[in-house]
């Protein structure tokens, strides 16, 4: 079964990294360092090697629903003077009860599961570009994904602006241990354009565009009355502005509007502030919020007259050709509050991370969210290890 955390994922994936050239404290070499802008297109001259273990648990009221215990390794080797390659590897375990996705439907079937996924990126640099290539791979007993990617970045002469381009392609295989789902499969198409620009001494602004086309088996096949169409084309703007104050302290703000052939539109807001605390200690309190709209096929706990739950009303005589009573399709608003605390010492870097997730559909913002729902919590607790060498 291909789990899929309710949470919304973050718009950027944050990997510690060796730099090279003068810094200006820690902090803001971190704060500084978006993708492409500094020393972006000059190979890294050390290696690293980070260890992850992620806890993940979410729960209804009543009901303790998913728990993942989710270990990675993350390598980067340079390889001569113009080339390096990444590895990562995650394990998941998987297991708890599927989700009450409506207030009247009270059960919940157990299940476990177990993920193994891997990645693999190479890079070649030039004097004011770089190109890499990727492939990547997910299995689980019902579920397998394989990917593919090549991104190009060049920058300025100064440095200042840096162009990003990607492109890739993942085809997954999807059934179910009840065997009503077997064979169907699902491609996807992605590409991404950006830009970032160093504004000033303490000001650094990204904006990129996504878009992904979907052709293939978008379903639940765990869920009943579970039909979505078979293409879905997804579109993403994110925006970004670092600022760096006195003080060895950074501002990391991000908006992100993501629109889809579903129906769903969302908004997320994210603020992360960064303090450097001497002796090697950061303290990154971080908050967000997320809002959508339901997709044009979600269906509430308004369940049909003659057929019952969780049958949508009007089925039994006019059954709709496409419907889901996925809490992930609902209109809702959540809250994310975080913390990271990161200590470095020589080589090392150690780091813990905790968030606390809220969903409701009360919280959603310029317009009425989904109701019948039960409020969704999730925790996160990150704990990291790194070296450079």
């Amino acid at each position: 079964m291909r789990l899929q955390l309710t949470m919304p994922p973050p718009d950027q994936t944050q990997r510690d990294t060796a730099s090279n050239g003068p810094q200006r404290g820690a902090v803001l070499a971190a704060a500084l360092a978006l993708p492409g802008v500094v020393a972006a297109e000059t190979a890294p001259t050390d290696g690293l090697i980070a260890f992850k273990y992620l806890w993940y648990h979410d729960l209804q009221p009543g009901l303790s629903r998913i728990t993942v215990n989710s270990p990675s390794v993350y390598t980067l080797l340079p390889v001569g003077p113009s080339w390096s390659v990444e590895g990562t590897v995650i394990v998941d375990a998987i297991s708890g009860a599927t989700p009450r996705y409506h207030t009247a439907i009270s059960g919940a079937s157990r299940m476990h599961d177990d993920r193994t996924a891997g990645e693999l990126k190479l890079t070649r640099y030039f004097r004011r570009a770089a190109i890499d290539f990727g492939v990547a791979y997910s299995g689980e007993h019902d579920y397998k994904s394989a990917a593919g990617s090549v991104g190009l970045r060049l920058s300025s002469e100064d440095n200042n602006t840096t162009l990003a381009f990607g492109t890739g392609f993942t085809s997954d295989q999807i059934s179910s241990s009840d065997g009503k789902v077997s064979g169907e499969t699902r491609q996807v198409n992605d590409f991404l354009a950006g830009v970032t620009q160093v504004l000033s001494a303490s000001d650094v602004a990204k904006i990129n565009v996504t878009h992904a086309r979907g052709r293939g088996y978008f379903s639940d096949p765990y869920k009943e009355v579970d039909v979505r169409p078979r293409q879905r084309n997804q579109t993403a703007v994110l925006t970004q502005w670092n600022h760096a104050f006195a003080g060895d302290a950074t501002l990391r703000t991000s908006y992100r509007y993501y629109w889809d052939t579903f129906g769903v539109n969302a908004h997320t807001l994210g603020f992360e502030y960064a303090q450097g605390l001497g002796s090697g200690w950061t303290l990154t309190p971080a908050l967000r919020y997320y809002t959508q709209s339901a997709a044009d096929f979600y269906f509430g706990p308004d369940y049909d007259p003659v057929l019952g739950a969780p049958f949508p009303r009007g089925y039994s005589t006019n059954p709709p050709r496409y419907s889901s009573p996925d809490q992930r399709l609902s209109a809702f608003g959540a809250v994310t509050v975080g913390l990271r605390i990161d200590k470095r010492f020589g080589a090392w870097n150690v780091d813990f991370r905790y968030d606390y997730y809220q969903q409701r559909g009360d919280w959603r913002l310029g317009g009425d969210g989904s109701t019948g729902l039960d409020p969704f919590t999730a925790h996160f607790v990150q704990l990291g290890i790194a070296k450079r060498f």
